[in-house]
């Protein structure tokens, strides 16, 4: 990793090495039986804030012939009825608010690139629990009172820049607001301005790497120590990739705009096994996608979250479509980790009768020599047959026998890894699009 300062903030703690126990909050320092026992207490209050003052919960209870005086215990969660994005769409756009419209201080809202958005309210308790949380987050992922975060992520309605923007100042950091795109100019802030962390998707961190290399500076030289990547998955392949090209720690953020936005969830950077859930706000669960039946700890499924203590839009056994699996805690031992997200159920790609995850081509991708990080997963119809192609573009110095043996190897790959016949297209570098965000993996023209 790349040398820390002997003056300035205190530098991140190596891989390992504990957090300092005066630098834990409250929460973290509770025992398993303290959390549960302050979880139920406020999901008791969650459940009866959502049902007293949101008609949709009042229905969904109702016909589910429960009450929130029927939770008892945790386990009485699995009674509830679930909320779907489709609940808060057809609610649009202030249909889910459990609080008066003069007690809400901020709206968010999804991109609604796949159909109406979804409108989330915030109020000023929300505001500052929100602030906690993503604060909380980068103090595990490394950030200290005083370090400079560059934030790339989109400011607007999108929940990440704005999210990780007042996490960073509860933090005591100090704030870039680069926001995205113009990825020449922010290759140069961050080579002025002198960051030591960086917070944006991983694709797009793959992009301004891309950029320095293009500008023919060392991305290693750079002052950045920690990147913080979000709001869409990525692989262990990813993180080597990042990390041997930059010289940094990369850890894994977790949030969507439903439950709060970035904060959710948290890896680590002394250990970065997993995601740390901050438990204290929201509850977890998986479930199976197909039967909802709630798994146990380390069986994968679907993730479901409750908030426990937001007051605009509490939300009940949220399905965020994310497969994940809960494992107990390491470097936060009250707080279960959710592994890395591996795909979403609305992901899946079924490709004669096999299911494909697109991170499961990047694994393959990012391991093949002569071949960079950057791809696109095609799907078009061959008589009456689905078929995939990945194209993938070629690392510069890579000529043709290179990039011939690059396209058989990942065939391989993903005939003995995957059990699918694909075609591959190694393609000139700088030929696909780029990511300013979160990137497009698949090209559907089926049907087209």
């Amino acid at each position: 990793m790349s040398s820390e300062p002997t003056t300035g903030p205190a530098p991140a703690p190596r891989r390992g090495e504990p957090l300092p126990h005066d630098l834990l909050d409250d929460a973290e320092r509770l025992s398993r039986d303290q959390l549960a026992e302050l979880q139920l207490d406020r999901l008791r209050a969650t459940l009866r804030h959502a049902y007293e003052n949101v008609e949709l919960y009042r229905k969904k209870f109702d016909a589910a012939k429960v009450t929130p005086d029927d939770c008892r215990s945790l386990a009485d969660l699995a009674r509830f009825p679930f909320t779907t994005k489709a609940d808060l769409r057809d609610t649009y756009p202030y249909g889910m608010f459990a609080v008066p419209m003069e007690d809400v201080r901020r709206v968010h809202a999804s991109s609604g690139t796949t159909g109406r958005a979804t409108v989330v309210g915030y109020t000023d308790n929300d505001l500052s629990m929100w602030a906690d949380v993503v604060a909380r987050s980068i103090r595990a992922a490394g950030g200290r009172p005083g370090h400079k975060v560059h934030i790339s992520y989109g400011y607007g309605l999108f929940t990440g820049g704005l999210g990780a923007h007042y996490g960073a100042e509860r933090a005591g950091c100090t704030v870039i607001p680069a926001s995205g795109g113009m990825t020449a100019r922010q290759v140069q802030i961050i080579q002025d301005f002198r960051p030591e962390i960086i917070m944006v998707t991983p694709s797009y961190m793959l992009t301004l790497l891309d950029e320095f290399e293009r500008q023919g500076v060392d991305p290693r030289s750079t002052s950045l120590k920690v990147g913080i990547f979000g709001a869409e998955p990525w692989t262990e392949e990813m993180r080597r990739e990042i990390e041997e090209r930059v010289g940094i720690h990369a850890v894994d953020i977790y949030g969507l705009s439903e439950v709060i936005g970035p904060g959710v969830a948290q890896e680590c950077v002394e250990t970065k096994d997993g995601l740390h859930v901050w438990e204290d706000h929201f509850y977890p669960e998986v479930v199976d996608p197909l039967t909802d039946a709630v798994l146990p700890e380390g069986e994968e499924g679907e993730i479901v979250f409750t908030s426990l203590t937001k007051e605009a839009l509490p939300v009940i056994r949220y399905r965020t479509r994310d497969l994940s699996r809960l494992l107990p805690g390491t470097a936060r031992p009250a707080f279960r980790r959710m592994r890395k997200v591996t795909g979403r159920c609305d992901d899946m790609i079924i490709l004669r009768g096999v299911n494909v995850f697109p991170t499961q081509i990047e694994e393959i991708v990012l391991r093949t020599p002569g071949v960079a990080p950057h791809f696109q997963i095609q799907l078009s119809e061959r008589g009456r047959m689905d078929h995939m192609t990945v194209r993938v573009e070629a690392r510069p110095d890579a000529g043709p026998e290179v990039r011939e043996a690059a396209a058989r190897a990942i065939v391989q790959g993903v005939k003995d890894g995957v059990g699918v016949t694909v075609e591959v297209e190694v393609v000139a570098p700088e030929t696909l699009e780029r990511s300013l965000g979160k990137i497009r993996r698949v090209r559907d023209l089926r049907g087209a």
